[in-house]
């Protein structure tokens, strides 16, 4: 019988998600840097009867009003073989019922076809967007060129020819900067930021999970893009240009950059962080031949209470959007 097992090794964690193709959501830096704003985190290996590690989820908590009391979430996981995968998900189920009494575990797998045991149920309430980009870096440059928009390729070469710099973000002077950016960005757009802190602790708890780049004229950052990675994937968190950025259209060398950069690493996937209304799912459309649909989120009822939760009634729909803000700030 497989058994479910805490780990409490970072290292011995990360190896594993790296190896086994694991989503940078997966790995130990985001649930620290999730479990100092608002979440907690655990890490479970899953051993066969021989103590071989043949499955793996990292599980965030979020506390809510009583009486649902909590929900147990796995971003972009589990990380299983599909023939584990239902014996994984049942003692995941069957560990947080009996010791979180969770009103839910809700997983968002990073697969497009997934299919889950029985007593599972396809759910609306979703944190992560199902709909997103994303790009097969196993292509050539000139095949994921051709794939691209005629418009986008224009503005990809525009931009190169601007007398700009791309290069890493490496310190918190740099960074800061690229937050003074990102503040303009959400005023423009109108969308939510988290404070600093936030940004601050993704920055240092993903080390070199956490990838910044940087568009810079005259020694100054006019645009950023922030990636995290893993051994196979690169997920854009964050993003933004000042009005000089804008002028130049330096996003497109900027993301192009990137692009470039996870190839060279070997990276196979380059997923643009979901689809939302506005610009820049406009924009992000130009960069493929059309949009990649994941398979969305799925729960597990942990409690009679679940139905309330899913149907949106008005307590759940108030927790919903409690719940939601921390991820759905950029």
């Amino acid at each position: 019988m497989a058994k479910l097992i805490h780990c409490d090794s970072k290292g011995d964690w990360d190896d594993y998600i790296l190896e086994n193709g694991g989503h940078p959501l997966q790995l130990w830096g985001w649930g620290d840097a999730k479990s100092v704003h608002g979440w907690s985190a655990d890490r479970f290996f899953m051993h066969d009867d021989d103590e071989n590690v043949i499955g793996a989820a990292q599980v965030l908590y979020r506390k809510l009003p009583w009486p649902l009391r909590s929900l147990a979430y796995v971003p972009r996981g589990p990380v299983v073989e599909e023939g584990n995968r239902e014996e994984l998900l049942q003692l995941l189920a069957t560990h947080i019922k009996s010791h979180r009494h969770s009103v839910a575990l809700s997983i968002e797998p990073n697969e497009q076809i997934y299919s889950v045991p029985q007593g599972w149920r396809l759910s609306k309430n979703h944190i992560l967007p199902s709909k997103t980009i994303l790009l097969d870096l196993n292509k050539s440059e000139s095949e994921l060129l051709n794939d691209m928009a005629k418009k986008t390729r224009q503005y990809i070469r525009k931009s190169s020819a601007e007398q700009m710099e791309i290069k890493r973000v490496r310190t918190k002077e740099d960074l800061d900067k690229c937050l003074d950016i990102y503040k303009l960005t959400a005023k423009r757009a109108k969308f939510d930021l988290h404070d600093n802190q936030y940004y601050y602790d993704v920055f240092s708890k993903m080390a070199d999970f956490s990838q910044l780049f940087a568009s810079y004229v005259d020694g100054e950052p006019v645009a950023f893009l922030w990636l995290a990675i893993s051994a196979d994937s690169a997920l854009e968190l964050y993003g933004g240009m000042n009005d000089q950025g804008q002028e130049l259209r330096v996003n497109y060398a900027l993301k192009w950059h990137a692009i470039r950069k996870c190839r060279e690493w070997g990276l196979t996937h380059y997923d643009f962080g979901g689809l939302l209304e506005g610009g820049v799912t406009t924009f992000k459309m130009g960069w493929a031949v059309g949009e990649t649909d994941l398979a969305g989120t799925f729960d597990k009822p942990l409690s009679a209470k679940y139905g309330a939760w899913h149907r949106g009634l008005p307590l759940a729909k108030k927790t919903v959007r409690r719940l939601k803000k921390p991820f759905k700030k950029r």
